[in-house]
């Protein structure tokens, strides 16, 4: 949920960069992540280049902030590095919030998560340009999913290529405009919910707008060398199914609702499921979130809480959506 918070950049970041605000390119800037982190750069009176696949229509440049300017690119197709030296000029960091979480023509795991972020971290090494990069928690060797191991090889690449970088790895995000977010606020308004029995990680699940401020921190330091990795996370831990409780309102609401019925699903089951919504490219529930929710993927150590100089916004039933204004898409 992205509710309207006032939270103070960490000082320490903000005092860190001294003359004029850093240049910024966000890629993947209309997409989920990426429209939380333009709002909170933008907050900060930063100046913002989004990066979008191209488009014919001039509408999206119309309700944008003023702000912002425009790049448009095919960011599956920019593979080697030196493409992308003639969009590096002028920047002074890039911000990738690039992902997809399915195949399809055209656009590849390894092309998105792993070639594409080599690229781009090869030409920020030799332009001198910071590199933040969206990962995520959980990822680990031998993993049996394209998806989890795409983005592993992307981070391995980004450590290896000398640039300034940090990788951020965050929970689970609850925001408006979240594929699986919204999904989830779905199910958990049912009186019924399905749940895997094998579902026994632990998630610190974070607000998006958190999220969004966490990179306007990470944005303004001079230099990364400090800070590698950022994993990011609330302050409470869930099981899913408790997290599917929260979301349904029987904690902090004004009218208590009853809990729902949950249903343990056998492994099986989830896991026929879950290749099934692969296949038929439905809901967000994928194989390598079932790989992902039968581990804990928590943030240790958790850096939100410094880069936000300030307590995370607890996740609750309530949700409230984007100024109309600001929409990027």
């Amino acid at each position: 949920m992205c509710i309207e918070h006032s939270g103070s950049l960490n000082t320490d970041a903000a005092d860190a960069l001294p003359g004029k605000p850093p240049r910024i390119l966000v890629l993947g800037a209309t997409g989920f992540i990426g429209r939380h982190v333009v709002r909170a750069l933008l907050a900060q009176g930063l100046h913002v280049t989004g990066v979008r696949r191209a488009t014919t229509s001039g509408v999206l440049e119309a309700q944008a902030p003023a702000p912002i300017t425009w790049k448009h690119l095919q960011l599956q197709n920019v593979c080697e590095s030196r493409t992308w030296h003639e969009h590096l000029q002028g920047m002074d960091v890039v911000i990738n919030c690039v992902g997809i979480l399915r195949q399809r023509v055209g656009e590849l795991y390894d092309d998105v998560h792993h070639r594409m972020p080599k690229a781009l971290a090869e030409a920020c090494a030799a332009s001198g340009v910071r590199l933040i990069h969206t990962s995520a928690l959980g990822l680990h060797e031998g993993a049996k999913s394209r998806f989890l191991s795409s983005k592993l090889r992307g981070e391995q690449a980004i450590q290896a290529s000398g640039a300034d970088h940090c990788i951020v790895r965050p929970s689970l995000i609850d925001g408006m405009g979240g594929f699986g977010a919204s999904w989830l606020r779905m199910l958990a308004r049912w009186p019924v919910h399905f749940v895997p029995r094998g579902a026994t990680g632990r998630i610190a699940a974070l607000q998006a707008s958190d999220l969004g401020e966490a990179y306007a921190a990470l944005a303004r330091m001079p230099t990364l060398a400090a800070q590698r990795e950022a994993n990011l996370g609330g302050e409470r831990l869930f099981a899913y199914r408790h997290y599917l409780q929260v979301l349904r309102g029987v904690e902090h609401a004004e009218q208590p609702v009853a809990p729902a019925l949950q249903v343990l699903l056998p492994d099986w089951m989830s896991r026929v499921g879950a290749h099934l919504c692969d296949v038929f490219r439905f809901s967000p529930f994928s194989y390598g979130h079932w790989i992902l929710l039968q581990r804990d993927n928590m943030p240790v150590p958790n850096a939100l809480p410094r880069l936000l100089g300030r307590a995370p916004l607890p996740v609750t039933f309530r949700r409230t959506g984007l100024r109309e204004d600001f929409r990027l898409s």
